[in-house]
């Protein structure tokens, strides 16, 4: 520690004041001082903060936030959320397009769609995380260009396309689909879906196009708030009174997205890559986009924040008319069509932590 100067006042003023302009001064030896010591220190300035540890290799299992800064590298470090990526995961018992899903990424559901001859199906299939179990419980209208929501165990599916349109609805409890004699009021195909087995909407679809809007309680369809622009082939995320609708065509593939607060549907931010025959993942304020078609099928993913949309990693396997299901950090993409022909491929995306090199950009 260095010296300490000292200034004294040797007189006061009239006005009381201690006048230093004469004072004595002199510089106490650094000899005579001892090193501070904070072991009666109450309560730290607010500018002095945590501090940031440094150490010579990165911690083995660092926590969600840690910051350190490594003297062997010479930079800061963080550990926090890193970009997600697509992983492959267990393939469909049976290939097939415009399928749909509910659940999440390890209790997963896919049901309806075409095989590669053109038939409509009725099977159901289950997703544990790691591979699909063929349910022993198939829809009793087999359909394809169907919605549907919900999870493994409580899951709705509605309209679709036999050789007819139909708005048939059946709900499904983990083994066994049961039918609703109460159908769509709005028959058709190509819609989009999303919420609970209780209370889900039915968005959109055609050809025609429209943008019928119905909301289900668990047993009836009522008409919901319309959406600003009519289309089909869209994706759907979020509950009944949080919804979103993205993407699709009227007749050209959309960029578009709409937020529902439970009666009207406005304005959200569009996607970067119009298209059509999607799918999606997540709620109104964190949601994912993957695949679908413009004039090519597509592997581009998109993240939606509740008003933008950014681009991040692509699925491995570029395709439309595919189902997914999930959260915007874990999500499940599975089936579609590639160059005319079904798919039963199945990839799983993951946001996880890692660390970071903190620099200035």
């Amino acid at each position: 520690m260095g010296t300490i100067k000292q200034n004294r006042a040797n007189n006061i003023l009239t006005s009381g004041k201690l006048d230093a302009t004469d004072g004595l001064n002199n510089d106490i030896p650094a000899s005579n001082i001892a090193n501070a010591s904070f072991s009666n220190v109450t309560a730290y300035p607010p500018s002095a903060g945590a501090g940031v540890t440094k150490v010579a290799s990165d911690p083995p299992s660092p926590s969600d936030g840690q910051v350190w800064f490594n003297t062997t590298s010479n930079v800061l470090k963080q550990y926090s959320l890193v970009a997600g990526t697509w992983a492959t995961g267990g393939n469909l018992n049976t290939a097939r397009s415009y399928l749909t899903g509910a659940g999440t990424q390890t209790a997963g559901l896919a049901f309806g769609g075409l095989d590669g001859p053109g038939t409509s199906l009725s099977a159901t299939e289950e997703y544990d995380g790691t591979n699909w179990t063929t349910s022993p419980g198939s829809m009793n209208t087999g359909r394809h260009a169907l919605a549907g929501c919900g999870i493994q165990t409580a899951a709705l599916a509605f309209g679709g396309n036999t050789t007819v349109d139909v708005g048939a609805t059946e709900e499904y409890d983990g083994s066994t689909w049961a039918s609703n004699p109460t159908g769509l009021s709005t028959v058709r195909r190509f819609l989009t879906g999303c919420g609970t087995q209780t209370a889900a909407l039915a968005i959109g679809g055609g050809p025609p196009f429209t943008g019928a809007t119905e909301e289900y309680d668990g047993s009836t369809w009522t008409a919901g708030g319309s959406l600003a622009t009519a289309r089909a082939s869209s994706a759907g995320a979020g509950i009944q009174t949080a919804g979103l609708c993205i993407g699709g065509e009227n007749p050209s593939p959309s960029a578009l997205t709409e937020e529902y607060d439970g009666s009207t549907w406005t304005a959200g931010g569009n996607l970067n890559t119009s298209r059509r025959v999607l799918a999606a993942a997540g709620t109104q304020t964190e949601a994912l986009a993957f695949g679908g078609n413009t004039t090519v099928v597509q592997s581009a993913t998109e993240e939606y924040d509740g008003s933008t949309w950014t681009s991040v990693n692509s699925m491995s396997t570029a395709r439309s008319g595919l189902g997914g299901d999930g959260t915007q950090p874990t999500a499940l993409a599975f089936g579609g069509i590639i160059s005319g022909t079904p798919s039963a491929a199945t990839e799983e995306w993951t946001v996880g932590l890692g660390i970071q090199t903190i620099t200035v950009s």
